[in-house]
């Protein structure tokens, strides 16, 4: 399948790994590029610019196909070396960056000096107009339903995309409630040129975590995330456990005057406890009510080449079959 996105990214099939806090690593990212996708390490998860060019430097064994590296740029008073990993990521030749959080302008002259290709995540069309502007090659729009940060209008997919397409000028990809051939057949039908998996991608073999964490997402059902952190416009999609159920009674009780210490146990620093141990109460996680259309552990090459082969019947067989012949 030929798109904007396998042109501009040089990738077989118009798909996209997401960067995932403790799931984006070597052997993730690797599998997805081998299978035609895009892979993407999570560059703030190997916490400094070191550890990123040595993971960069392993997925580079494991694969000689495109893939990238996710930066997120948080608010912190006292914020990661972002330069330093701008620097590592050029050093280990990576040509493909997955910005998000805040905007990337500031850091755009140096990667795209180098030659880089940059994806910005956007959760608003107003969002994804700068992110052009400021000179990013491609978006991913992310609906309401994605796991993780879904922004605060609160508009899914369904309105999101169309929008984009309406507005944008520079390709881009859905994100939020993609798990299929299904999924990525609507998402080009309105407008999207490929979609960005997370959640979906958790759940399979090579996803480096805990296999209590990919059982979870196949027991869920789209009724078992929950919203956090509302109060305090940092909205988060998480799977619903005694953690998190805790943390909502919190800010249930507290209001208006919730901060985040308040909160702080059940989600600062909880991913190697959830991700690499298992340990499923430990806090909130982002997970998105996609979970509620997986339902099995697929290598990456099945669930992939399953998406591809079953998006063809859907496009030639069930869509075409739909328009009346001429007479």
């Amino acid at each position: 399948m030929k798109t904007r996105i396998t042109e501009l990214f040089g990738i077989e099939h118009p798909i996209i790994q997401g960067g995932m806090h403790y799931v984006g690593f070597a052997e993730l990212a690797s599998a997805v590029s081998n299978a035609g996708g895009l892979g993407l390490i999570t560059g703030l998860t190997q916490r400094t610019p070191e550890n990123l060019g040595k993971e960069i430097a392993r997925c580079r064994e494991m694969t000689d196909k495109p893939f990238g590296v996710n930066l997120t740029f948080l608010p912190a008073v006292t914020p990661p070396d972002y330069p330093g990993f701008i620097r590592a990521i050029i050093e280990g030749g990576v040509k493909i960056v997955e910005t998000a959080g805040n905007n990337p302008q500031k850091y755009m002259p140096a990667l795209k000096e180098a030659g880089i290709k940059v994806i910005h995540k956007c959760t608003a069309v107003r969002h994804a107009l700068k992110a052009e502007a400021v000179g990013c090659d491609a978006v991913s729009v992310d609906g309401f339903e994605c796991g993780g940060h879904p922004g605060e209008d609160d508009v899914p997919n369904m309105i999101l995309l169309p929008r984009a397409a309406e507005a944008l000028k520079i390709p881009f990809v859905a994100s939020g409630g993609m798990a299929d051939a299904r999924s990525l057949v609507a998402a080009l039908a309105m407008g999207a040129d490929g979609m960005n998996m997370g959640t979906r991608f958790i759940a399979t073999q090579e996803a480096p975590v805990h296999v209590h964490v990919k059982e979870a997402i196949v027991a869920a059902s789209e009724l078992d995330t929950r919203l956090i952190m509302r109060p305090l416009r940092n909205t988060e999609r998480v799977l619903n456990n005694a953690s998190v159920q805790r943390l909502l009674e919190k800010e249930r009780e507290l209001g208006p005057q919730l901060k985040f210490a308040d909160i702080a146990e059940e989600i600062a620093g909880v991913y190697p406890a959830i991700m690499q141990r298992g340990d499923m109460d430990a806090g909130g996680w982002s997970c998105g009510m996609v979970a509620g259309l997986i339902h099995d552990i697929p290598t990456v090459k099945e669930l992939i080449d399953r998406i591809m082969g079953e998006s063809e019947t859907l496009i030639r067989g069930r869509l075409e079959g739909m328009l009346a012949t001429a007479a």
